[in-house]
Order: structure tokens, then C-alpha cells, then sequence
């Protein structure tokens, strides 16, 4: 895979991304707690501002993806969100802490026009049977930020604070932009010179997604399972505060274990990649997780908690790893930023409502409730994807 200057490229440049946005999300999340003294509500709005523009703009950055040229796209989204933390941090400097989730929403949003952007180039560039062992290898560098991430963001925003830690995300997104542009140049395309309205492509792309009863089926399963890691998704830190009776910086050890166990989890999916079908890997990891969140949810003893971490952790790029996979394969290529773009926001618009009101659930019910009721959505996301394994079954069987 490494041979593949596209991959080393934008795998690299990733490296640095994912440095500056665990910096800025720990030192986001650490500074509003102190400030609001962990207030829940402001706990889940932290990641509203993060997710939501996936769902707001998902569509539209897929739609521009497919019509500008990707190399160029990725290397202004990096280089503005840069100027966009740069800008945060002078207003923050003048005493605006709010600037922080408007920072924070500006670079969610640009993010939303270079992933499809890189997902097109490993569509053209990388050959089919290595997808999904590059879709392994890049869950596998999450895996890695998920354990080195929480460690460097925690300690920078210890050691140096608010500024600092913003500091160094602007200068590493500013890198990523720079590494891109080594990149090769952008081809021309057969559409480059489209005179399709933007909005006809658009819609052009809805009705593709429409028209595949693979990707609809996807949509439904990404419906259930956004919504219920959007319930979770803001209050591992009250797992830690109140289930385990720690201080709240003591969730960056949970996410190390999880992390760690991500990264086992990916390199051992890269060397299964050709012999086992995208759509059982994301039904195994979906009903894997299920089981974790329930139990994680109940659990007050810290070694189980650990171990459950753990076990999701190893799973968990069974999902990540399906979804790309499936994605791929039943899209063409010059329909891959809008196919992404329309059934992103499914995901991420119900993982955003589940965070929005998670911090409500939490105080109106109890943690446990809400860990529960996560779960269960994971179990119908399993169970949603019997159309899909049982008409491969049937083709298989047809031959």
C-alpha cells in the first residue's frame, strides 16, 4: 500500500491533522468544563458544534467534491481551517470563550469538502482489491490518535494552556495543507467541463443512492447506529466522574485502551481484508459494540470497564472498516463525493440529535438508561443489514 504515493500522501498528511483536532478537542473540552464547572448541557453542545456540520454540509462538500479537483480542495479545506483556529485564538485572546465553538464549527465544516475529496483519489488511484485494506490502514491511524491523542491533548493543555494548545492545531493543520500539495497534479476528467446546475448534481446524486438498494439499506443501518453513538458520545466523561468515581482526566485512560485495542483490531482486519465480506464485518462490529455500550453503561467495577473498553475498541474497526468498504464498492467513481455527502448526514444527523439531547436523557432519566437505550439502536443497526447479507448469500448460491 505504501508504494502508492497517493496513500503515503495522504495518509501523512492525516497524521497531522488528526494531531491538531485531538489538540483542539481535548483543550476545548477541558477548558469549557472549568469554565461552565461540567455542566452536561455544555458537555454535549461541545459535540454538537463538532458533528453537526457533518450533516449540514456533508451533501453539499460531497457535491463540490465531485465538481472541483480534489488535490486543490483538500489543500484549501486544511489551509482554512488553519486561518479559521488562528482566528479563534486572537478572539479568545480579547476574552470571547464562545469563539471556541464557532472555531470549532467552522473547521468541522471544511472538513466536510477533503475527506470526500480524499475518498475520490483512493477510488481512482488505489486498485479494488486494496480498498479495504486502506480503508483498515486509515482506521488503524485512528486507533493510533486514539491513544497517543487524549495523552498530548490532556498534557499540552496542562502544561500550557488554551492558547498554546490552539497554537500548535493551527500550525499542525497548516502542515497537512503542506503536504498535500505534493501531491501529483489533478487530472482532467471526462465531466470537468459539466454544465450541470449544482443543484442538479445534487439531486442527480440523491436519486443514485435512492436507486441502490445496497446504499438505502446502509442509510437505514447509519440511522440506528448514529443515533446511538450520539447518545454516548458526550458523557464517557460522566462514565468516569460518577459510574467509577474518578477525576475527569482520567477518561484519556479509557481512551488509550480503546484506542490501543483499535489499532490491534485494524492491522488484524488488514490482514483478513480479501477474505471476509464488508457487510459481516460491520454486522459483527455493530452487535460487538451493543453488547460493550450496555455493559460499559452498568458497570462500576474499573477493570471491567477497561476490559469492555477493550473488547469495543478491538471491534470497533469492524464498522468503520464495513461502512468504507461498502461505500466504495457500490459506488462509482464519479458519483463517490455525493453518494458519501447524501449518506453521511443520516449518520451524523442522528448522532448529532442523540447528542443534542443526551445531556437531557442523562438528567431526566440516569446514565445507565441512556447506555441501554444505545445499545438497542446498535442492535436494530445489526439487524437492519439482513437484506443486504442475505441477497449476497443468494448470489453466491445462484453461481
Amino acid at each position: 500500500m505504501f508504494t502508492n504515493r497517493y496513500v503515503r500522501t495522504i495518509i501523512l498528511s492525516r497524521v497531522f491533522l488528526q494531531l491538531g483536532v485531538w489538540i483542539r478537542n481535548f483543550a476545548v473540552l477541558l477548558y469549557v468544563t472549568d469554565i461552565t464547572n461540567n455542566d452536561p448541557k455544555f458537555v454535549s453542545l461541545i459535540s454538537v458544534v463538532e458533528f453537526a456540520p457533518i450533516f449540514l454540509f456533508a451533501i453539499i462538500g460531497g457535491t463540490f467534491a465531485d465538481r472541483w479537483k480534489p488535490k486543490r480542495t483538500m489543500i484549501w479545506s486544511d489551509f482554512l481551517s488553519a486561518i479559521s483556529v488562528l482566528v479563534v485564538l486572537l478572539a479568545l485572546v480579547m476574552g470571547e470563550w464562545y469563539a471556541l465553538l464557532i472555531g470549532t464549527l467552522v473547521s468541522a465544516s471544511l472538513s466536510q469538502f477533503s475527506q470526500p475529496s480524499a475518498m475520490k483519489l483512493y477510488k481512482k488511484h488505489v486498485a479494488a482489491d486494496k480498498l479495504q485494506s486502506v480503508m483498515a490502514l486509515s482506521q488503524s491511524l485512528i486507533g493510533i490518535f486514539t491513544i497517543v491523542g487524549p495523552i498530548i491533548g490532556v498534557f499540552i493543555f496542562m502544561q500550557f494552556g488554551i492558547q498554546v494548545s490552539l497554537l500548535l492545531t493551527f500550525l499542525f493543520f497548516l502542515t497537512s495543507a503542506i503536504i498535500l500539495s505534493f501531491l501529483p497534479r489533478d487530472t482532467e476528467e471526462a465531466n470537468a467541463h459539466n454544465t450541470d446546475s449544482f443543484m442538479s448534481e445534487m439531486k442527480d446524486g440523491i436519486s443514485y443512492v435512492w436507486s441502490n438498494r445496497s446504499l438505502r439499506t446502509l442509510g437505514a443501518t447509519f440511522a440506528a447506529s448514529g443515533l446511538a453513538a450520539g447518545m454516548i458520545q458526550p458523557l464517557m466523561i460522566f462514565i468516569t466522574i460518577e459510574n467509577l468515581g474518578q477525576d475527569k482526566s482520567f477518561m484519556q485512560w479509557f481512551l488509550m485502551t480503546n484506542g490501543a485495542a483499535m489499532l490491534i483490531g485494524g492491522a488484524f482486519i488488514m490482514t483478513v481484508a480479501k477474505k471476509v465480506k464488508p457487510q459481516v464485518l460491520l454486522a459483527v462490529g455493530l452487535l460487538v459494540s451493543a453488547i460493550c455500550t450496555i455493559a460499559v453503561g452498568a458497570s462500576k467495577i474499573l477493570l471491567l470497564s477497561f476490559t469492555l473498553q477493550a473488547l469495543s475498541g478491538l471491534f470497533y474497526p469492524c464498522i468503520q472498516v464495513g461502512i468504507q468498504t461498502l461505500l466504495m464498492k457500490n459506488t462509482e467513481a464519479a458519483y463517490m463525493g455525493r453518494v458519501g455527502g447524501a449518506i453521511t448526514p443520516i449518520f451524523m444527523g442522528m448522532m448529532v440529535v442523540g447528542m443534542s439531547i443526551s445531556g437531557y436523557l442523562k438528567d431526566m432519566s440516569s446514565l445507565l438508561s441512556v447506555y441501554v437505550l444505545s445499545g438497542c439502536l446498535l442492535l436494530v443497526g445489526a439487524w437492519l443489514l439482513m437484506p443486504i447479507m442475505k441477497e449476497k448469500q443468494a448470489r453466491v448460491q445462484s453461481f
